[in-house]
């Protein structure tokens, strides 16, 4: 339910008009639908936020709504698209409802609980518990803020035994949200919400409840053991800025350079007992979803060179479909942003012979960022691993274990774009569609741009690879599609010199992303806009040319569309 938005006020007094201001507030300058449910708009259309005002003033009018009503206890909801079971129609859009007195409120939701699968953060409220939300999440982040309108601190408050301490009857805010961003501008006092625990918000106080999914057919809710839990200080510096420090932390402890043997290795710890089974293997075979396919996909070269082992990758949905086979030969690698391992103690932690975390600190929000480049970099190290210190492919391992190193200042290079993507952001807001060209390791670069521009910008866009231009591709390219081709200094930068010059002979809009100093060999000519960033090893380039796609993914989607993120918060 990307883009809904949802408060309520207690014991707060609140004018109806500053509750429809705070609804609007979770609207960006444009958006693609209205808020309420008269108004279909089909979803290629953006309307401006005074449009959907207009909208809403013409209903209020229409309907005499007084404006200046105060309320002590108010709830509303608003969505930025419509998001619908069934054919688009006010019967099948959210929210959905249902109800029934006789229950209580965590009764309903226990009922909700115990017939999902997969990921999920929901938000519960009902017209029969007027003063309550639940939340629940399973997989999907969730944050709950909390803020005082007192002048008493929360600093060093405890949530003992799953209650929040007493507010004394202290006006206050409550927030939930899936997205730390949406919170910082309100509080940054938060605590994370654990897979399973239900949270109740009910009269300005919070209890946590947990779900046992496994006891007996309808599952229990029960109080957790008695904990303390403090709560968190958000220190939110952007996620995208932050990866210098977590590829530093991915890799440290695992990277040996020096020492008494003057070696350069690469040190797993949770696969040394494991490393000449899968070195004897048949087949490797990377199981993913999503980035962490993408990620996969950029690792393969690098894995099929230094080990000499075939690697195939699989879309984990249609492996389970097809149900592939998979023999006592294989070495299934499964990667995930929950776990090549997200989290210690994870599923696929607890149901794998090996494996290696990621440490890249929590990803809190839709579209995941350094753990995609923490991935790709585990995955570097995990091939280096497997494939040993043979002296064969020595000046080989040892330049990338160099690279290595050098990558966190790299990417703290590319940040220095920041500004430039974010200028490019502004002359693709208009724009219904954006194609990405890439080639070797940066094929995977292009999909995961384009998959950022997808759920984040809300674009439509594709990655597309560089040999395939002519089989399709070639055909839509004219003077208004703006086309990114992402060109990598290695074995591939002839063939991806004759794809720009195909372009430009189609007067494409080009925007090439290439090693510094690189532009000038390509005679790109004045049309053409160029971002240059660091050189790597071409088997790490991927990680530093994701981050200006990221950056203006983000950038975009903060000019012009809805925030993909689930917001809620509670007035008390």
């Amino acid at each position: 339910m990307c883009g809904i938005f949802a408060c309520l006020n207690y014991n707060v007094k609140r004018e109806r008009s500053y509750i429809l201001q705070v609804l609007f507030m979770a609207f960006p300058p444009h958006s693609r639908l209205s808020p309420g449910r008269q108004h279909r708009v089909p979803r290629h259309i953006r309307l401006p936020r005074n449009s959907l005002l207009i909208m809403l003033s013409s209903e209020v009018d229409a309907t005499d709504l007084n404006l200046e009503e105060s309320f002590l206890t108010h709830k509303r909801i608003a969505h930025a698209w419509w998001v619908t079971h069934g054919e688009p129609a006010p019967r099948s859009s959210h929210p959905q409802s249902s109800g029934d007195t006789t229950v209580t409120f965590s009764q309903v939701v226990l009922e909700v609980m115990r017939h999902l699968e997969g990921a999920y953060a929901l938000i519960f409220k009902s017209r029969h518990y007027p003063n309550e939300l639940i939340a629940c999440k399973c997989g999907s982040p969730l944050l709950l803020g909390v803020k005082e309108l007192t002048e008493e601190s929360t600093k060093g408050s405890l949530f003992h035994d799953d209650k929040y301490p007493s507010q004394n009857g202290n006006p206050g805010e409550l927030f939930l949200s899936n997205d730390a961003n949406a919170l910082v501008e309100h509080t940054r006092k938060v605590l994370v919400i654990e897979d399973g625990e239900v949270v109740h918000l009910k009269d300005g106080g919070v209890s946590i409840l947990k779900f046992d999914g496994d006891k007996g057919k309808c599952g229990v809710l029960s109080r957790p053991a008695s904990v303390q839990r403090a709560l968190s200080v958000l220190e939110m510096e952007n996620k995208i800025h932050e990866q210098p420090e977590s590829l530093t932390t991915t890799m440290r402890g695992r990277l040996i350079r020096g020492g008494t043997c003057k070696a350069k290795t690469v040190l797993l710890g949770g696969l040394k007992d494991h490393l000449k089974t899968i070195r004897r293997s048949w087949r490797i075979v990377f199981i993913g979803c999503g980035m962490s396919y993408n990620a996969a996909l950029a690792a393969r070269p690098i894995w099929e060179e230094v080990s000499g082992i075939p690697v195939t990758r699989e879309i984990a949905s249609d492996l389970l479909d097809r149900q592939g086979p998979l023999y006592r030969e294989d070495t299934a690698a499964f990667v995930s942003q929950s776990g090549i391992i997200y989290t210690v103690g994870s599923a696929i932690a607890r149901n794998t012979h090996c494996g290696v975390h990621i440490n890249a600190g929590a990803e809190i929000g839709v579209a995941s960022t350094k753990a995609y480049t923490s991935q790709t970099v585990v995955m570097a190290m995990l091939a280096l691993a497997i494939g040993g210190d043979a002296i064969s492919n020595e000046v080989r391992r040892e330049a990338i274990i160099d690279c290595l190193f050098e990558l966190p200042n790299k990417v703290r290079e590319v940040l220095k774009l920041d500004q430039e993507m974010k200028y490019l952001a502004k002359l693709l807001i208009a724009e219904q569609s954006l194609l990405m060209f890439g080639r070797g390791c940066n094929y995977a670069t292009a999909l995961e741009g384009s998959l950022k521009v997808k759920e984040v910008a809300l674009m439509h866009s594709e990655g597309i690879l560089d040999g395939e231009m002519k089989h399709g591709p070639l055909a839509l390219v004219d003077e208004s599609l703006p086309i990114v081709v992402i060109v990598t200094h290695d074995a591939c930068f002839s063939k991806q010199q004759s794809v720009i010059q195909q372009f430009h002979a189609r007067k494409g809009r080009l925007i090439v992303m290439c090693p510094r100093g690189d532009a000038a060999a390509m005679s790109l000519g004045v049309a053409c806009r160029v971002i240059e960033v660091p050189q790597a090893e071409d088997c790490l380039q991927p990680v530093v040319n994701i981050v200006p796609l990221q950056v203006q993914s983000t950038s975009n989607s903060f000019l012009c569309l809805p925030r993909c993120s689930i917001f809620f918060f509670l007035l008390y």
